[in-house]
């Protein structure tokens, strides 16, 4: 191609780079200009000479986060609860989804998927408070209206972290849920209904028809919400270790993760070095997952591979 035809195909698509610009432009603001900050973590802060101007450290920081036990506990947090998010939101969520789509009702099934999509859009503060309400020493229901039917002791629950990893999973299953089911009923919706005909015609069963049809049909689905939750698996919702628990200080061991772990380490103690190398931490372990997992779909499926 030469120099004019280049030419006549910039002009041609001229609006559409005109209309990318203000995406890009966030994109490089808010996302790429911040990675400076990255140097952080390789300095000892000294905010009178500035951050640039501050003695350079090496791995220090590093060193210190990882000559601590804290650097294991907020990494097997952050992973396994992640893991069983992603687990468990996409058992729900698939089921919930193959259950609205079977009803007949426009109605209900519209009402249906406006219920299950309200938690979604709640804050994570009235979430806390919902669970507080729940399981509060005094006045929750669990223990003045369950516990006390069923004539079990009352349970300190703010007090107990055996209980909490549970307590988070559903929490955020009640919560989450809900985004990952509307897009599977959108999978679902545009499933080629001749293929449940010509099973009813052969005898199958519901239950071979969600076998053989429906899961097959949503693999691609699967496979892309899967990965995008997996390059998020170092990321956790703050206000959900954070706030749910009420930032009570007996449940860190079951609820510390590496975002709760840097905004203390900035704003209780005020160490912005360390807080920023255990970002850069988890930037980088996320970053090498993300790429790993993208590998080895990329290896039996290239079509569902996100690049």
């Amino acid at each position: 191609m030469n120099k004019e035809s280049k030419l006549l195909v910039y002009k041609k698509h001229f609006p559409l780079y005109l209309m990318i610009l203000p995406g890009v432009l966030y994109l490089i603001i808010n996302n790429y200009i911040p990675m400076a900050g990255m140097i952080i973590a390789f300095k000892k802060v000294n905010f009178s000479k500035g951050i640039f101007a501050s003695p350079f450290c090496g791995l220090e920081n590093f060193k210190f986060l990882f000559s601590s036990d804290q650097a294991w506990i907020i990494t097997r947090n952050t992973l396994l609860y992640n893991l069983a998010f992603i687990l468990v939101n996409m058992v729900i969520g698939i089921a919930i989804a193959i259950l609205i789509t079977q009803i007949r009702s426009k109605k209900m099934k519209k009402l249906y998927q406006s219920a299950i999509l309200l938690p979604f859009l709640m804050s994570m503060v009235i979430l806390s408070y919902i669970v507080y309400a729940m399981l509060s020493a005094e006045n929750g229901m669990i223990n003045n209206s369950i516990l006390k039917a069923l004539r079990i002791e009352p349970v300190q629950w703010y007090q107990r972290p055996e209980y909490w990893p549970f307590i988070l999973v559903i929490a955020n299953c009640w919560k989450g849920v809900g985004y990952g089911c509307l897009i599977y009923i959108a999978t679902l919706i545009g499933i080629d209904p001749t293929f449940y005909e010509a099973a009813r015609l052969d005898g199958a069963t519901k239950w071979q028809e969600i076998k053989k049809i429906t899961l097959p049909c949503m693999v691609p689905t699967i496979i892309t919400l899967l990965l995008l939750s997996i390059g998020r698996i170092f990321y956790s919702d703050f206000g959900l270790f954070y706030q749910v628990p009420m930032n009570s200080g007996v449940l860190l061991p079951t609820t510390n993760v590496i975002d709760t772990y840097v905004y203390r380490a900035l704003i209780e103690q005020g160490n912005i070095s360390m807080s920023s190398a255990a970002g850069v931490y988890q930037s980088l372990v996320g970053f090498a997952v993300v790429m790993v997992s993208n590998w080895v779909v990329r290896r039996s499926d290239k079509e569902k591979a996100l690049f």
